[in-house]
């Protein structure tokens, strides 16, 4: 029994570590690269430690107009979507049961639309809109921003209503029709009993519209104009070769992600406390007392040694200069280079020599090509044995042996060329 249980627990931890290191893994590596020196982001082989990338994204106008950009988007996008969700859900709870089902079917439909298709038909309709209105190419229809957070919040508002609907199944609807009894109108019965029940929802939603707004690039890509996101910025840098300062970009988002959860940790478990102490949820919001705070709370000490960490860090960053490591990873990649030269010049050099003293195979005795089989006898070669030394042994034919068709001055013409002829004499002039 306790072999089971110590291997139950066994694959759990390894799946938890295989689980968040496929998840964080990646970030993790991205993160770190923004610390290495190289112009291109990679861990390995590391280095020297800088934090110039830094104030290489500082520097990037580009990126720091697609962040300004992609707030206002987001806060745009975060407004519109979280009050036209916030009015589907309550139109949800109230319209005609037998309708319910059709209406949250349309309700639901942008989500399983592709993000391009959105994309262009926000474009195309608000041009027709333009068009039809008779207003010229330039005006606030046309505008990137504008039809940006238009394009968003089609799809985005459906996931903010579904946050609302599960904040709204917990509803107790008496106490709204108390308070309509009682002599509340309308207004105030929402803004003061179900308004401060939604809040919780109401934040959880507007985090979720930003964040989907910030990292959209489907939609905005037909969409932005004169006024490109973040997301569009960094896919044009892409496509021109990146720097660590994308790396570095990634960091601060990450670190960004963590304080935001760690703060939202920190609030449940102050609320969670005070609740359990007999105080009412409203006592959450009083003084904030620190060392009593930080007991039996996990996510504030870890809040306090990430302040600790980043106020060391960047106190490091302003008296660390990499100027020395930098030399001498320079002057160790020179002299690998310079090696690396002498090695390839080495290998020229060798082979010409061999060249040069291997000369053409005129005779065949070290041809390769010649079967294993024949034997190869000296002289004999690509032209046969006329290179014999041998042949200079032998002796030649004797003239009785020379057949006649070989003896000198015969050939193709007979023996007009021989040289007996001259021997012969020449008949006088009388006898002619």
């Amino acid at each position: 029994m306790k072999t089971e249980s110590f291997l139950v627990k066994f694959f759990l931890a390894a799946y938890l570590v295989v689980f968040f290191g496929y998840l964080l893994g990646p970030l993790v590596i991205m993160g770190a690269t923004a610390f290495n020196s190289p112009g291109f982001p990679r861990v390995a082989p590391w280095e020297c430690l800088t934090f110039e990338w830094f104030g290489v994204l500082a520097d990037d106008k580009r990126i720091i107009n697609g962040i300004h950009n992609s707030l206002i988007v987001g806060l745009g996008t975060v407004i519109l979507s979280v009050v036209m969700g916030l009015a589907g859900a309550l139109m949800l709870t109230q319209i005609w049961p037998k309708l319910r089902a059709t209406y949250y079917t349309i309700i639901i439909a942008p989500i399983l639309i592709p993000g391009v298709v959105l994309g262009i038909s926000t474009l195309v309709f608000w041009d027709r809109i333009n068009v039809m209105l008779g207003l010229s190419s330039d005006s606030f229809l046309h505008n990137g921003i504008f039809l940006t957070i238009l394009g968003q919040s089609t799809f985005i508002a459906s996931y903010c209503m579904l946050v609302f609907l599960a904040r709204l199944q917990r509803f107790d609807t008496g106490l709204t029709e108390a308070a309509l009894d009682l002599g509340a109108s309308n207004v105030q019965a929402f803004r003061k009993i179900l308004l401060p029940f939604m809040k919780p929802a109401i934040a959880s939603a507007a985090v979720l519209a930003f964040l989907a707004s910030f990292e959209n690039y489907n939609t905005t890509t037909f969409t932005f104009g004169k006024y490109p996101t973040l997301t569009i910025e960094l896919a044009q840098k892409v496509r021109y070769g990146i720097n660590p300062s994308i790396s570095s970009l990634a960091f601060i988002i990450v670190v960004l992600t963590i304080v935001g959860a760690l703060a939202n940790e920190i609030y449940k478990r102050r609320q969670q406390l005070a609740i359990a102490n007999g105080a009412p949820v409203s006592a959450v919001s009083g003084n904030f007392q620190l060392p009593r705070f930080l007991r039996g709370n996990p996510a504030a000490i870890l809040m306090v040694l990430l302040a600790l960490g980043g106020f060391s860090t960047i106190w490091f960053a302003q008296v660390y200069s990499p100027a020395a490591c930098k030399a001498d990873v320079r002057e160790t990649k020179r002299i690998i280079q310079e090696q690396k030269i002498k090695e390839v010049k080495q290998k020229m050099l060798d082979k010409k020599i061999q060249r040069s003293l291997k000369g053409p195979d005129v005779f065949g005795s070290g041809s390769s090509k010649v079967p294993s089989t024949v034997p190869q006898s000296p002289g004999k070669g690509s032209f046969g044995s006329v290179f014999n030394p041998g042949n200079l042994d032998k002796a030649g034919p004797k003239a009785s042996e020379v057949p006649p068709a070989q003896s000198p001055g015969r050939g193709a013409f007979g023996n007009i060329f021989d040289p007996g002829n001259l021997k012969k004499v020449q008949p006088k002039a009388g006898s002619q």
